[in-house]
């Protein structure tokens, strides 16, 4: 697993990159109309899912955990499916859709951080990434009539601050793998 997170950096810087520039658009754009949200949420999600879904592919005969970013990915490709196809379904159900988003999506990443336990430094971004997920998760779905308004703010702060998470963790993850776990330089890398 440490093997895969090392050689999909890139797939992490992706997913951080994506979430900063979600979070700056719902944060700029605070009057966002419901609609707008579900899309952005939706583009979120399936780009997201994408990402770890092609970094689970390009890695899984050689590594053993590579089910657990294939997961995440149609997890998140899921529920980025729901909430586009089906716009009508209220804000109440696109809280809760976003909601159990970040719950799976925090689970796991906390996994990720259990399997990399002591081999990967910084790892602690990635338990913390899954922390926040699962707390605005749980926070989201726990008070759902918290408005549409509101629920942009919170969701913007989330996605910047697990995107900036992401973002550090891939380029920290990027050069450990170039190091290697002795320290010694690998040969270059090719993504």
């Amino acid at each position: 697993m440490d093997e895969l997170l090392g050689r999909a950096w890139w797939m992490l810087i992706l997913r951080g990159t994506v979430a900063l520039l979600f979070g700056s658009l719902a944060l700029f754009w605070p009057a966002l109309t419901l609609l707008l949200l579900i899309n952005l949420f939706s583009a979120y999600a399936i780009v997201g899912g994408i990402v770890a879904i092609v970094g689970a592919i390009r890695y899984r005969a050689t590594h053993a955990g590579w089910w657990v970013p294939l997961l995440l990915g149609l997890c998140s490709i899921g529920a980025g499916l729901i909430a586009v196809l089906l716009p009508g379904i209220g804000a109440l159900a696109l809280v809760a859709v976003i909601g159990a988003n970040a719950v799976i999506t925090g689970v796991f990443d906390l996994i990720s951080a259990a399997r990399l336990h002591g081999r990967l430094r910084n790892a602690w971004m990635l338990v913390l990434t899954g922390v926040v997920s699962l707390l605005f998760g749980i926070f989201v779905l726990l008070f759902p009539g918290a408005g549409a308004l509101a629920l942009v703010w919170v969701i913007g702060v989330y996605a910047l601050f697990t995107g900036a998470l992401l973002f550090v963790l891939g380029i920290t993850a990027r050069a450990w793998h170039r190091e290697g776990p002795s320290g010694e330089p690998h040969a270059p890398l090719h993504p």
